[in-house]
């Protein structure tokens, strides 16, 4: 019996704390990378920028990893973006999930990557690499975002070019979106490069800050505490060397009970 299977089956006694809910639909971008949409609970509340528990019953018991929420708080599915490990616990059965299957997920999300955890500012960058753009997926698409900041740059650096795709669909689907399009307007911008592969835009994000490219390329002034905040989301050494550029550009970090000019996610560092 496989995972999906076997989960159906533990979903029929759930135990406390836990949903089981349905797979709507299944995007693979890559043999490395896909989004797939399932049904939000009833009553299930998060923070844009919030991640959730989310699971397979694999064997005999339940595994669960930390999957960022892709969607918007008001969306009335939950999103969520993998990667595809061959030989991961749960991603090599995550990967075959198809509409109708049924995902497990703990009941309670959290995070740092939430608007309450900055101070208020002018401009929004969301740094990320890889699978880390789906915090921000959910944090570009709500309208509060754009409330709070004149400016929202959303950087996405990845080895190849068509593991971008993802982004630029979201980027797409809120152009395409009559509402959310007219809050949004011009105050989004998205910098997406590539490490592998010749592109418009080439290099690891923390060589263009430092360059100063990044900030020649949008047309925005360098990094300044006063008026700048920053969310960071990828690979660990990624985090660590952007914070590193931030702080040294005066700006300090923050949490949600610490609110400062930068975030990261760390459930997903070490």
């Amino acid at each position: 019996m496989n995972a999906p299977a076997k989960t159906e089956e533990f979903a029929t006694n759930l135990p406390a704390g836990v949903y089981a809910e349905t797979v709507l639909s299944v995007t693979h971008y890559t043999d490395y990378l896909f989004r797939f949409t399932m049904t939000r609970p009833a009553g299930f509340r998060f923070r844009s920028g919030e991640f959730a528990m989310i699971g397979l019953v694999v064997g005999d018991k339940p595994i669960y990893r930390a999957y960022s929420i892709a969607s918007p708080a008001w969306s009335e599915e939950l999103e969520f973006f993998s990667i595809k490990v061959p030989d991961g616990p749960l991603t090599q059965h995550l990967q075959k999930i198809k509409p109708g299957d049924k995902v497990l997920m703990r009941k309670k999300p959290t995070g740092t990557l939430v608007l309450d955890a900055l101070v208020p500012g002018k401009r929004l960058y969301m740094f990320s690499t890889g699978t880390g753009i789906a915090p921000f997926a959910s944090l570009i698409r709500d309208p509060e975002t754009y409330e709070k900041y004149e400016e929202v740059i959303l950087t996405h650096t990845c080895r190849e070019v068509a593991e971008l795709k993802y982004g630029f669909d979201l980027v797409e689907e809120i152009r395409a979106d009559e509402m959310l399009n007219e809050i949004v307007g011009d105050k989004l911008k998205h910098y997406a490069t590539v490490t592998r592969e010749d592109y418009p835009f080439k290099g690891r994000i923390t060589d263009l800050i430092e360059s100063g490219k990044l900030f020649a390329d949008l047309g925005v002034p360098p990094l300044d505490p006063a008026v700048d905040r920053a969310m960071i989301c990828g690979s660990m050494t990624m985090i660590r060397d952007t914070a590193a550029l931030l702080e040294k550009a005066g700006l300090t970090e923050g949490a949600n009970n610490n609110p400062a000019e930068f975030v990261i996610e760390r459930a997903f560092v070490g």
